[in-house]
């Protein structure tokens, strides 16, 4: 089998399918594995993610992917609770996570009339990330989560609901979206063509 172009990450995650559609839209080559080989040798992964992020800790640790994750040397993107896996906990289930970036991700708290989780259209401002080159500032995209990575050394781009916090971290070969890329609209697209280039 020749090297994927694309290799995303099969741990028992949902929307699996919306990244596959994005990317065959992009007439990208991609397939959905939990083989080592084939992770190693695919020239870019994607990590992607919904739901609680024990279960998924406790699937990617079934197979060994909490092991391999550190050691992969080409462009690698988290999106969602993909992100959250990549961080050194999550306060949901007291989980401990994969370490890349050095953040607690944190549940929403908030007195005021914000619903929790965060569903739908938010910005991403302040980027100093090549996975936003040609986005305007404030760009929306589509985010869905309950938890989320406060501001910290790895992050790259912010965004604001009840408070500013991490809309994408980065660090060394490993990038990371807490909003969903695939059903983001021309803005999502631009992020995976981006990523594609790195």
């Amino acid at each position: 089998m020749n090297s994927p172009e694309v290799a995303i990450l099969k741990y028992n995650a949902g929307n699996i399918r919306s990244v596959m559609i994005a990317l065959e839209r992009l007439g990208v080559k991609s397939v959905l594995t939990d083989d080592p080989d084939i992770l190693i040798k695919a020239e870019r992964i994607i990590f992607p993610g919904v739901g609680e992020a024990g279960t998924a800790m406790k699937s990617l640790k079934e197979k060994g992917l909490d092991q391999l994750i550190p050691t992969l040397k080409q462009p690698f993107l988290g999106t969602c609770v993909g992100m959250q896996l990549l961080c050194k906990s999550s306060e949901e289930s007291h989980t401990e996570c994969i370490g890349i970036f050095d953040v607690e991700v944190i549940k929403f708290r908030t007195d005021g009339p914000e619903k929790i989780p965060q569903t739908g259209w938010n910005s991403i401002q302040n980027y100093r990330t090549p996975l936003c080159n040609g986005l305007e500032n404030g760009s929306y995209v589509y985010y869905n989560h309950g938890y989320y990575a406060p501001l910290c050394a790895d992050t790259v781009a912010e965004t604001d609901y009840i408070q500013p916090y991490s809309a994408i971290l980065q660090k060394d070969n490993f990038f990371a979206c807490q909003f969903h890329s695939e059903i983001s609209g021309k803005v999502g697209e631009q992020i995976f063509k981006n990523f594609l280039t790195l």
